[in-house]
Formats: structure tokens, sequence, C-alpha cells
């Protein structure tokens, strides 16, 4: 073990898995030390972060959002699918010794500084299954081993944050993204990844666009039924109207035809008698037109 290696003095705990601080209490509890709540974070430039701090430490993320100078509501709870990626171990097993793992190189670690004050602290060492507890001075030691350098600091202060105040926890900022998708909101969380896997992130295959209309070159196109309902005619339509208002105007003519027959044969009588009657007319005219003549000339 890592720290045997070290020369780090521990005690170890075996007990059932445990997912809460409450539950470990009921194993290690009655040791003497402080209990360790281990927050695993992201931002919204998806950089991590690992909070450890006593389980008495009240931790509000909007305040240390704004410490970090990530803004209000800038950080929030890292999905699971970054505890396999990143940290190597299951949900309920979030400890400082998981950056161990080159994978977690990227991830910040923020420190409780009220584990100083503690005779030692417990720690799940990459399992739930299991607590050990350790000494501040120790956990330092590690952490130097990997090449980190610990940051402790007061996770309840609020200090004012403004132009003249820049963030002072903004230096614990890490220097690297990792683009880890959040998980569906109704994912139901996982237990079954074991301790040291790396589990495989699936894919997501883009969904097909369902076309509103057929393509011309689907060969099948044209062996289906069209049930779609024919179209009017405007042509025939028009048709159709002539030939109602021609058999109307038919109709009415033939009932008329007796009455236009008599006004015919009556106009024919009349315009042969006019005929006939134009001749003495025409002389009429001629003898009265000679008369004003010959009236005219005398008075002359």
């Amino acid at each position: 073990m890592v720290l045997q290696e070290l020369g780090i003095k521990f005690e170890q705990y075996d007990h059932p898995a445990v997912l809460t601080v409450e539950a470990q209490a009921k194993y290690v509890g009655d040791k003497g030390g402080g209990l360790s709540k281990n927050l695993f974070l992201k931002d919204k430039k998806s950089r991590f972060y690992i909070v450890s701090a006593l389980a008495d430490t009240k931790v509000d993320l909007k305040v240390l959002s704004q410490r970090l100078g990530l803004g209000k509501g800038g950080i929030r709870m890292a999905p699971e699918e970054a505890l396999g990626q990143l940290l190597q171990v299951p949900l309920g097993c979030v400890t400082p010794f998981a950056l161990i793992n080159e994978s977690a190189s990227y991830v910040s670690l923020l420190l409780d500084k009220e584990f100083k004050t503690q005779p030692h602290c417990f720690f799940h060492p990459l399992s739930n299954e299991t607590s050990i507890s350790v000494q501040a001075s120790d956990l330092d030691k590690f952490l130097k081993s990997i090449g980190r350098e610990p940051s402790y600091v007061d996770l309840e202060a609020n200090p004012p944050v403004g132009k003249d105040q820049p963030p002072d926890l903004a230096i614990l900022v890490p220097s690297g993204t990792i683009d880890i998708p959040d998980a569906p909101e109704n994912s139901t969380p996982s237990q079954a990844v074991s301790e040291k896997s790396f589990p495989v992130q699936k894919k997501c295959t883009p969904a097909s666009v369902k076309s509103a209309k057929p393509s011309s070159a689907d060969p099948n196109a044209k062996d289906k039924p069209n049930n779609a309902a024919p179209q009017p005619n405007a042509f025939a339509e028009s048709r159709l109207f002539v030939d109602e208002i021609l058999k109307k105007t038919t109709e009415l003519l033939l009932s008329e035809i007796s009455t236009v027959s008599i006004f015919c044969s009556t106009f024919s009588h009349v315009l042969k008698v006019i005929v006939c009657l134009l001749p003495l007319q025409l002389k009429c005219e001629y003898f009265i037109c000679s008369s004003q003549k010959m009236l005219r000339s005398k008075k002359l």
C-alpha cells in the first residue's frame, strides 16, 4: 500500500458499504477524530474540484463559487460518469486519495483548515467499504508524494468579492478543462462501478431525421398506393358550368317557341304590306313636292 511505502501511520476499519457520513459514523464514529465529507464538483467550463471538509463544516456552494471567481451558481455537483472516468471510484467513494490516479491530474483539491484541529481524520481509501484514520500532516505527505501542494482554506468564510476585492480562492481554479457531459436528470445512480475501474463512455448516436415526403429515389415508393384524394380539375368544372347554362337556356327557348313562331309569322305579313305600299308612298311624296314648286313659281 502506498501509505505504508511512505511510512504513514494509519488505522484501518472495514465495514459494509456506506454512502453517507451518517452511515459511516455508525462504524467509526466512536473512534475519535473527525469524519470527513467529500464533494466532487464541476464548474461551467468543465473544470473539476474535490472539496474535503469535516462533517460539521457548512459549505455554501454559492459562496464558494464567488470565492473561486466563478460568480453565483458557477459550480455544482459533478456527474456520476466523472467519478469513474476521472477519480476511478464508485459513487460514495470520493476521497483526496483518488488524486493518485493520473486521470485526476486536473482536479483541484480544497481541504478544510479544520482538519488540522483534529488528532486524526477519517477518509475512504478508494472504497466505501473501508475507512482509514490519518493525521493531517500525514495527508500532506501523501499529497506531496504525488506532486500536489496541500491547500487548506476556511470553507465557512464569506469574504466580500468585488472590483477592489478579487476572489481569494481564484488561484485554486484548475488550469485544464475536461469535457464530460452531465448525466440525464432521470438517470438512476449506479453502484456497479468497481474499484479502480474506468468505464467506457457511451457515444451518443445522432437521431435520424424523418422526412415528411418520401424520397423520389426510393425504389419502393412507386409500389405504395396513393391514398391521397384527387385534386379537383378547374377545366372540368368550367365545362360542367357551361353545359348547365346551355341546358337551362335551351329549355327556356323551347318553352317560348310557339310565341316566337306566331310573332315571326305576323311580322312577315306586315313586312309584305310595307313593301307593297312603298312605291305608292314614294309617288305621293313626289306629287306633293312638285305641287309646292309650282305654287312658289306662280307667286314669284
